[in-house]
């Protein structure tokens, strides 16, 4: 692995790819125990899926973040399509291999498959950070970085009836790509609540499954749209949802509003063009955030902060479109955007550093 500049690798790891970042000189085999103990420390970020909209704005932060502090390795791992079992195999082969053991930060969705080895890589002393979906209590992991779930479902919301008459009455139709997912239900929860709030008269229904593959995903939001053709809105919790939802109402010409969540670049141009309304979790600064932690404390041994780092979504409108299109054209654009918001949530804690248990 090249060394210095960034450089990609693949590895087989069960049904997964795993993804090798280095930055800056990292150690190289063989050598006794004080070669070793000065190797370049090594962190990684574990996804369910490198190939999701949502997964690489994480995965690309976390890389920005982990350069922002220098001189530590990192490495990008998970399946390239959405495996839960796939991304748990390799966890388990990261811990086993100590090549992640200065750190792993983690998105995962399947608590009963993460369990037994959560606890063994805490039995090995691996700091670990949790990203975008809270772990249960009992894994043990103190520090949690993501959104107010709850918020960005009522920010969809509200997006969406500045959209609709005043008074309006009729049904929305919600749709949530992997029912049960917690950071998902408190989406959908947070827009049944606030069109209960704001438009009494409007019936909330779902939400439905539309469906993790962006294909099926089409199709499932396709029967919703055919059995509910008189709907004021479809809004999903995903990012699939929101581009296809797009597509299906430029194609039908239709009056409904539609909306989701994520800055897929086909999201983005829906925006644009006024064919939906958009909500971005900012995905980007948690990586980046996790990566900035993780290096420092893999390079200097800086403690790990404890409990809900809360990182603010985003209304992705007329207002702002150019600006959000222009800051997703590269990594470098990305980055110089974040830096200001990522030091502003870093170095202020009683802002942003929230008790564990309040995670929503």
């Amino acid at each position: 692995m090249k060394t210095g500049t960034p450089g990609f690798g693949v590895l087989a790891a069960g049904v997964g790819l795993l993804l090798g970042t280095s930055l800056g000189a990292a150690g190289c085999g063989g050598g006794d125990a004080k070669e070793e103990s000065s190797a370049t420390p090594k962190v990684a970020f574990v996804v369910v899926s490198t190939q999701l909209n949502f997964a690489k704005e994480m995965t690309t932060g976390f890389g920005a973040g982990v350069k922002q502090v220098g001189g530590v390795e990192y490495t990008i791992a998970g399946p390239a399509r959405m495996d839960n079992a796939g991304e748990a195999k390799i966890f388990q082969d990261l811990v086993a291999s100590n090549d992640a053991s200065a750190g792993i930060s983690v998105f995962m969705q399947a608590s009963d498959l993460f369990a037994p080895l959560i606890a063994d890589a805490r039995a090995k002393n691996v700091p670990m950070i949790a990203v975008d979906n809270k772990m249960d209590p009992t894994f043990k992991v103190d520090l949690y970085i993501g959104n107010d779930n709850y918020l960005l479902g009522q920010t969809l919301a509200d997006e969406a009836i500045r959209k609709l008459p005043a008074g309006a009455s009729g049904e929305v139709i919600l749709g949530t790509p992997v029912p049960g997912v917690p950071v998902l239900e408190l989406r959908a929860k947070g827009m049944r609540d606030e069109f209960r709030k704001r438009l009494p008269d409007v019936e909330v229904l779902g939400p439905f499954d539309s469906k993790q593959d962006p294909l099926v995903n089409l199709s499932a939001w396709k029967s919703l749209v055919a059995a509910n053709p008189d709907a004021l809105a479809f809004l999903g919790t995903g990012d699939a949802d929101a581009y296809n939802l797009a597509s299906l109402r430029r194609k039908h010409k239709a009056r409904w509003v539609a909306g989701g969540f994520d800055v897929d670049p086909r999201s983005l141009a829906a925006v644009k063009a006024g064919d939906i309304v958009l909500v971005s979790p900012e995905h980007f600064i948690k990586g980046a955030i996790a990566g900035r932690l993780q290096a420092e404390h893999a390079k200097s041994g800086k403690p790990l902060p404890k409990g809900w780092i809360y990182t603010p979504g985003l209304a992705v409108n007329a207002a702002n479109i150019d600006e959000i299109i222009q800051r997703q054209k590269s990594e470098a654009a990305k980055e110089a955007w974040f830096r200001p918001r990522v030091d502003k949530i870093l170095g202020d804690p009683r802002t942003y550093l929230r008790p564990l248990d309040q995670a929503r």
